[in-house]
């Protein structure tokens, strides 16, 4: 009953939040919430030969239930909230009862049960007690019996109480200890007299991981130092383990994942290289992960040792947690407090226990730094085309109140092919093309349509914190997965926000898991795949003026730019030009990243001087590029989209001229990373620009 009571109580407690919350946040995903599941109910009668039977539904994502007799009686059961029962009077027969649940939408179902009411004692009651194969320590019993209709198990350990359960189903109890018990399965129909069955039962405890050690994130090589992972590149090993070990030793797997099993441990030695030893003075957070099986409660620890200069320091890992892996970070500084002479010569490494660990089993064992490189979001992401890439549920990983199944995915094609830009300079794009997903609260009607302000693919900018595993979008209209889920809540029941923080975990280097909480408990879930250049254009990538004197000018011919030449002062006042990138996508897209402010011209509105861009040329246009390498020009389509200056097209220079729909330039590369471009913007007039990976 105390397990009816807490359940009842969390019910309770989501009812009021969402009675007290309606209008403060969106409640829209509400409706999204399916009908109540793995309904049911224990079912218990008195033995007293009077047919008095007790039903308590049972069921998830419930906020009330009716009972339907199934005695062929017009009355139904009051109705009842979770943890709370009825009682009723039968005849001896058999029964259909029916169980309706309803939930906080009002969505509902129905499920039908058999009771036997029998006055007869129980016959032939067979029982099956097993070890549960994936909880240590856990014991399941079922028990089927003629004319029973309830059982009970007392599972023999001191301080249990016996678990009621119906007759068929599974009743499972987790003991504190492994050891032989004495379990007594008690069966019960409407009789005075019962059926007993005991047994001498051996339950036993998983002495290893069932599933691989926690997937360590993506890094750079120059951010880790490496002992032993599979996620990252291993330094190489004179001696696992050394001679003077004094544990046991066996390399093994789970699933596919590679692990150590240290057996019977007192400490385990590591030589790494006697000669030189490993460099670790650069990294910030020594990081091991362990599992050891409930109720191990050694103290282990990890010592670094310096053969070469001498020195040595141990820092502890804690009191070990069993039963699940353990993932331990240990700041590198606190080992200077010890006896090290440094630590770019790092000879061995031990792992240590305070006394003989039976078993400990290691993964992910590695030094490593915070990210010193460009961020590994930098490229062209899209949501994976899967069902259940987009959801939204009540806990990250629990998509239950909606997953976009492959119906889904198909009817919102024009949504799925959206992509999302983290440009190399910090820029941030939303690539829409000319539809997307368009729902209600925008004007539309959950199909595809038109974007629609200010979520039609602005430029904004990004912050990605790999050690906190957040993104940032700063930018009004910028978003990862649906434009409506945000940190304050939903759109349209909150103001459209200037910056959107997203948890995001990168699955391997090609593919992230992103969530974002929007309203307390409702967590909106998408899941992204690096789109794979479908070119092998050179360009592909993250582009700006070489901040030179000469990088932009024009002139008569190719090569000359006599007439005008930006030199160093030039460069320097137009530094807010200079900063602008031209982003080449892997997707054949292209956009003009100009950030806040850009050199305006006279013709757009401005005074030769730093301002803020202006339309069609303010890089908020879908576009495409398309690079002829054998002709050696590339194409821009798109209106509003250029590079170098906007003024200059294949017609002429604006605002002589209509704004056109793409622009033909000619392209040199100088290197690889250096290109020559020029446009033809009149007979004789070619404008020029020097541009440079960024």
């Amino acid at each position: 009953m105390k397990t009816l009571k807490h359940l009842f109580c969390f019910f309770l407690i989501t009812a009021t939040y969402f009675a007290c919350n309606q209008d403060d946040d969106n409640t829209d995903f509400i409706n999204e919430v399916p009908a109540p599941t793995n309904v049911s109910a224990l079912v218990t009668v008195t033995q007293d030969n009077t047919g008095l039977v007790t039903i308590t539904p049972l069921g998830e994502g419930v906020t009330t239930f009716v009972v339907n007799y199934g005695d062929g009686s017009e009355n139904n059961s009051e109705i009842l909230r979770p943890g709370y029962n009825t009682q009723h009077t039968y005849a001896e027969g058999v029964y259909l009862i029916a169980i309706t649940a309803t939930g906080v939408n009002g969505k509902t179902t129905t499920v039908t049960q058999e009771i036997v009411v029998s006055f007869q004692a129980p016959q032939n009651l067979m029982v099956t007690i097993e070890n549960d194969s994936n909880v240590s320590k856990q014991v399941n019993v079922t028990a089927s019996a003629e004319f029973a209709l309830s059982y009970e198990v007392d599972f023999g350990e001191l301080g249990s109480t016996p678990i009621m359960g119906n007759i068929d189903d599974t009743v499972s109890y987790t003991y504190q200890e492994p050891g032989t018990y004495t379990i007594t399965v008690t069966a019960f129909s409407a009789a005075v007299e019962t059926t007993s069955y005991s047994e001498a039962f051996l339950v036993t405890e998983i002495l290893a991981p069932l599933n691989p050690a926690p997937t360590p994130p993506a890094r750079v090589d120059s951010d880790v130092v490496s002992v032993f992972s599979d996620a990252y590149t291993d330094v190489t090993l004179d001696e696992l383990p050394t001679v003077w070990s004094s544990s046991g030793f066996e390399a093994t797997t789970v699933e596919s994942d590679n692990i150590w099993k240290l057996t019977t441990l007192d400490f385990l030695g590591i030589v790494t290289n006697y000669a030189n030893g490993i460099d670790v003075s650069a990294m910030e957070t020594l990081h091991i992960d362990y599992w050891v099986p409930s109720g191990t409660t050694n103290e282990l620890f990890v010592k670094i040792v310096n053969t070469v200069d001498g020195g040595e320091d141990i820092e502890s890992l804690g009191t070990t947690v069993g039963g699940s892996w353990q993932s331990i970070d240990i700041d590198m500084t606190v080992f200077d407090d010890g006896n090290l002479a440094n630590k770019e010569k790092i000879t061995q490494l031990i792992i240590d226990s305070d006394g003989v660990a039976d078993v400990v089993y290691i993964d992910n064992f590695y030094f490593y730094k915070l990210a010193s490189g460009p961020s590994p979001l930098i490229g062209t992401w899209k949501m994976a085309p899967e069902a259940g890439a987009l959801g939204v549920g009540p806990a990250p990983g629990d998509i239950s109140w909606f997953a976009c199944d492959a119906a889904c995915v198909t009817d919102r094609a024009c949504y799925f092919d959206d992509t999302y830009v983290f440009g190399a300079n910090g820029s941030f794009t939303n690539v829409l093309g000319t539809d997307t997903w368009i729902e209600p609260w925008q004007g539309g009607n959950d199909a595809c349509g038109t974007p629609v302000a200010p979520y039609n693919g602005v430029t904004a900018s990004f912050t990605h914190n790999e050690t906190a595993g957040t993104v940032t979008l700063n930018g009004t209209g910028a978003y990862i997965g649906l434009p409506k889920a945000n940190n304050q809540g939903e759109l349209p029941n909150v103001p459209v926000p200037n910056a959107i923080t997203y948890t995001v975990t990168f699955i391997d280097m090609d593919t992230i898991s992103v969530y974002v909480e929007s309203g307390a408990g409702v967590f909106w879930q998408y899941k992204l795949v690096r789109e794979i250049p479908t070119t092998n254009s050179p360009l592909v990538g993250t582009w700006q003026m070489a901040p030179e004197a000469g990088s932009l000018g024009v002139g008569p011919a190719p090569g000359d730019t006599s007439w005008f030449a930006c030199d160093a002062a030039c460069v320097t006042d137009r530094a807010c030009y200079f900063d602008d990138t031209y982003v080449f996508g892997a997707n054949g897209s292209f956009t003009n990243v100009l950030g806040v402010d850009t050199w305006i011209e006279p013709w757009q509105g401005g005074n030769d001087a730093c301002g803020t861009p202006v339309a069609p040329h303010d890089g908020n246009t879908t576009a495409t590029f398309i690079h002829d390498e054998t002709a050696g020009t590339v194409t821009i389509n798109g209106v509003g989209a250029y590079l170098g200056l906007p003024k200059a097209n294949n017609q002429g220079e604006l605002p002589n001229v209509a704004v056109p729909n793409e622009i033909t330039y000619t392209l040199t590369f100088i290197d690889t990373d250096t290109i020559s471009v020029y446009v033809e913007s009149g007979a004789g007039v070619f404008w020029q620009y020097k541009l440079i990976r960024n």
